[in-house]
């Protein structure tokens, strides 16, 4: 089996919270999320670590202020409100991600959003070959440009979720999957 075959989402509460996942691993993970195909090599993916505890919970506490700010106190409800503060303390890292869309730019904006999921990609893939667990995650608050501004990103940039990062927690067993046959999604032209 190959990394790709083999790779499963781990979600952030089968994560080990108290494994510290080393900076210098992160950096290299996103090295290897750098070397994604981009169009004219804009490489548009912008990546915001938080690693510590204090970033964390700061992450959780703002992704629950937005989510405070853009929906309705009838609409609310509590338990998503509670995950968006949980989520980023089950984690070690948490990455929010964004794509830079130049304005007038001669790549359109599908092609530099696919650019940056080829690199989530290839950070998922090498987490997975070092044996650490990820998670994308795309709660709405976490697409919305409030939370670009949260974080200090201008109108140029789209948000594009949150990436979970740890070391699966011991005993946890592997999340399986299967997938449908695959020539139900080809179509063949020989002439």
């Amino acid at each position: 089996m190959t990394i790709y075959r083999t790779r499963r989402s781990i979600k952030p509460m089968a994560m080990d919270s108290l494994r510290e996942v080393s900076r210098e691993l992160v950096l290299s993970l996103l090295e290897d999320a750098h070397w994604a195909p981009t169009h004219a090599r804009n490489q548009p993916w912008r990546f915001q670590v938080f690693a510590s505890l204090a970033a964390r919970t700061r992450l959780g506490e703002g992704l629950q202020s937005i989510y405070d700010e853009i929906t309705p106190v009838d609409k609310r409800i509590d338990s998503k409100r509670a995950k968006l503060s949980a989520n980023p303390q089950l984690a070690p890292v948490v990455i929010a991600l964004g794509a830079h869309i130049a304005p007038e730019g001669k790549v359109p904006e599908w092609e530099e959003i696919a650019a940056v999921s080829c690199a989530v990609q290839n950070l998922m893939l090498s987490a997975h070959e070092r044996g650490l667990g990820t998670y994308w995650s795309s709660p709405p608050v976490a697409g919305r440009a409030e939370f670009a501004r949260w974080l200090g990103w201008d109108e140029t940039h789209r948000m594009m979720g949150l990436i979970y990062i740890g070391w699966p927690q011991e005993g946890q067993p592997a999340p399986q999957s299967t997938r449908d046959d695959l020539m139900d999604r080809v179509t063949w032209h020989e002439a």
